[in-house]
């Protein structure tokens, strides 16, 4: 039976040293409660770090023992691991990179190399319990690199990948030295997975750009398969936090709160120490209320809980610093007997008393200034059972995009900000309840467990559409066959088309001149059957790469033939009336004068648009909107666009490579047909070969064609193998 393995940088535990024996302390995460159905179930397994480093071999086999009991394995890392590849590259150069403080980037080559070391380590602890056939769910920033590693080990691998911190934009990827090998790791995956939109749309927006991998509806074509990319908001468990917030320990702790802080209006502040979650922003705003509104002292008192985390670390020490001294300030200049405006706590707090904090707080007031999903603004909505409340939340929280009822705002305006407390303190309940009710049947409705149901259920989609462009993927036993009807036969033809089926793109046309390997093959080809380069260069072109060799030519997609016998060169096999050229040609004019590095080149039928050199997404754009402008003006001259590699070309529908391929064929008895190109143009070739042909496309689109290849040079290999 095939298996789950869930893989994360930390264990859903936490293996604590105490008394001279470790033990563990289980997780209350929401992760850890969302995968419990999987990996506590059947043969599945989560593997990742323990979260502590142990060096003795034989506590290490013991903790192996007991954590197998849990359904897990342990991947052990040294103090230098951790401080190099965790502390280190995973958050000095990654995170503060995929949150935008640019700042506080480190580029340290020894950091990458550990990154790269304990990412292999990750890999080799997978591979001792994986199976080919099993499904690996990687989790995180930290494991960029390993998708692409168990995709070379064990390439039919179900493997996924989700990225719970932000993706940034392209302009901060690529300040970072190894952002293709980074891109590339997490493109071993079959489906990549984002809290937001934003953060899929910037992830393609890299990928294109570094990888040189397009992609279209969120697919990206990789060389043998399709990768899905979309996004999945994370939820938590709502039934838990809704429960826990309604039981008597729960209320009898908001009683003694209560009665601590007397009827002031609370606000709660709920974060990990980090310098992506706005803390002294929120303090400064919290200060600026209490010296525009006096009517508010006394009566309103903010609660302000920060959660210990990477205190070694010297950009944190200092943020913690500057925490004190503000709250310090604030609560002396205010302060009164009976009033305490901050009630600073840098501690973690039991589930029940946080449960407690959500439940009496009037306001949750949620600022980071970049966060992936936040889920301290869920916990807070699921636990208003009275449905009082009011939500502020920063439009830098992937949460935003889902929780629309809360009062939004840019954590970076501060006015914005304070004006949002006011409105939220006078704010009446009939709308405090709608809010709150509103955002509750949503986050109810999209929980933890629909979270990792919609996340499977979309991996599963995605397999079986691989599935369906691999089940033509041209395989051993057809080119075995191929080679036995080829060899037996007595008058066999093979329709080739040229770029990106006999070689590769290239960023100038002219580069793609046919090398010594491929004008051997076509040579060895030609002598044992009749040869046919059907392609949509210029017939000049074509004419001077393939002199001297016996071979037939169709180009521009079936405007010019060339017979090897007849000694009259170039025919022309379609008469056309290019009257429209002059209107369409001053449009793409235009938008190459709009687009650096586009150019048009012209043909006897037909003109077409390069953008190969543009800059990616100005490329795309400018491609989307010629496009819409041709296909305009294509209607009055009965023209048909079409969209290529790199290339808008226009022509007549009437041209086209299939009509060209049949005329070639009539009059012959064929006994062996073969056709293989890599494009919409050859499409038409595929439609019209006879059912006994073999017909070929070059990469993993959806073809007429009866069977896939990856690249053109399995292409060369295949045309090798038949000539034996």
């Amino acid at each position: 039976m095939a298996k789950t393995i869930i893989v994360s940088n930390r264990l859903p535990i936490s293996l604590r040293h105490r008394n001279g024996r470790f033990e563990f302390k289980p997780s209350a995460g929401g992760l850890a409660t969302g995968l419990g159905s999987i990996y506590k179930s059947g043969e599945n397994i989560w593997i990742g770090w323990p979260g502590n480093t142990v060096e003795d071999p034989e506590q290490r086999a013991e903790i192996i023992l007991e954590l197998h009991e849990l359904k897990m394995a342990p991947v052990f890392l040294t103090k230098k691991d951790v401080e190099e590849f965790y502390e280190g590259f995973s958050n000095e150069t990654l995170w503060p990179a995929f949150h935008y403080f640019t700042q506080y980037m480190v580029y340290n080559p020894e950091h990458w190399e550990a990154y790269k070391r304990v990412n292999q380590m990750f890999c080799e602890a997978i591979l001792k319990k994986a199976d080919p056939e099993d499904t690996i769910w990687v989790h995180d920033y930290q494991l960029l690199l390993l998708p692409k590693l168990l995709r070379d080990a064990l390439p039919n691998a179900t493997i996924a990948f989700f990225q719970h911190i932000p993706f940034p934009s392209y302009e901060i990827i690529r300040m970072i030295p190894w952002r293709k090998e980074l891109l590339e790791g997490i493109c071993g995956s079959d489906l990549i997975g984002f809290h937001t939109y934003d953060d899929m749309r910037h992830f393609l927006s890299a990928v294109g750009r570094i990888t040189g991998l397009s992609s279209e509806s969120g697919y990206i074509q990789a060389e043998n398969r399709i990768i899905n990319v979309d996004s999945f908001p994370m939820g938590i468990d709502y039934g838990k936090f809704e429960k826990q917030a309604k039981s008597r320990k729960t209320q009898n702790i908001v009683k003694n709160f209560r009665n601590q802080v007397g009827d002031s209006k609370l606000i709660l502040t709920i974060d990990r120490l980090d310098y992506s979650k706005g803390i002294p922003q929120r303090i400064h705003v919290f200060h600026e209320l209490l010296k525009k509104h006096k009517d508010l002292h006394g009566k309103i008192s903010m609660i302000m809980i920060v959660v210990p985390s990477r205190d070694k670390v010297q950009s944190y020490k200092e943020l913690k610093e500057e925490i004190d001294l503000l709250v310090g300030r604030v609560n002396a200049e205010y302060s009164t007997l009976n009033w305490v405006p901050i009630h600073y706590f840098y501690r973690g707090f039991p589930f029940e008393e946080l449960s407690a904090f959500y439940s009496m707080s009037d306001i949750a007031l949620v600022t980071p200034l970049r966060d992936g999903m936040n889920l301290v603004c869920k916990e807070f909505v699921a636990s208003k059972t009275d449905r009082s409340g009011v939500l502020i939340l920063s439009e830098m929280a992937g949460a935003s995009k889902e929780l629309q009822d809360a009062v939004l705002v840019n954590p970076n305006d501060k006015q914005g900000v304070i004006d949002a407390i006011y409105q939220a303190l006078t704010m009446k309940p009939q709308e405090q309840k709608a809010r709150i009710v509103s955002m509750q049947y949503n986050l109810k409705k999209y929980d933890i467990f629909q979270w990792v149901k919609v996340f499977t259920d979309r991996l599963a989609h995605v397999k079986k559409k691989q599935a369906e462009l691999v089940s033509k993927e041209i395989d051993n036993k057809v080119v075995r066959e191929m080679e036995q009807k080829f060899q037996s036969a007595k008058n066999p033809v093979l329709f080739l088309d040229y770029d990106g089926t006999l070689t590769g793109f290239k960023a100038n046309p002219e580069d793609a001149m046919p090398d010594a390997e491929l004008k051997s093959i076509i040579k060895g080809l030609s002598s044992k059957a009749q040869v046919v380069i059907i392609s949509g260069r210029d017939k000049d072109t074509l004419g001077r790469w393939f002199k001297g060799q016996a071979i037939d030519m169709i180009a521009e997609h079936g405007v010019w033939v060339k017979r090897k016998a007849s000694k009259e060169g170039w025919q022309l096999y379609a008469e056309v009336d290019d009257s429209w050229k002059n209107d369409i040609r001053e449009i793409m004019e235009y938008y190459v004068l709009r687009t650096p590095g586009a150019f048009i080149e012209e043909k006897h039928h037909s003109l077409v648009w390069h953008y190969r050199k543009v800059e990616s997404g100005l490329g795309d754009l400018r491609m989307r909107e010629l496009f819409s402008h041709l296909k305009y003006m294509a209607r009055g001259h009965n023209l048909q666009v079409l969209e290529g590699n790199m290339v808008l070309e226009i022509k007549r529908p009437d041209i086209n490579k299939g009509r060209a391929a049949v005329a070639m064929m009539k009059g012959n008895d064929y006994d062996f047909v073969l056709a293989i190109g890599d494009d919409w143009t050859d499409e038409d070739t595929f439609k019209a070969m006879p059912k006994s042909a073999y017909s070929i496309r070059v990469g993993y689109a959806f073809t007429q064609a009866n069977y896939n290849i990856k690249s053109f040079r399995e292409v060369r290999e295949l045309l090798k193998r038949l000539m034996g």
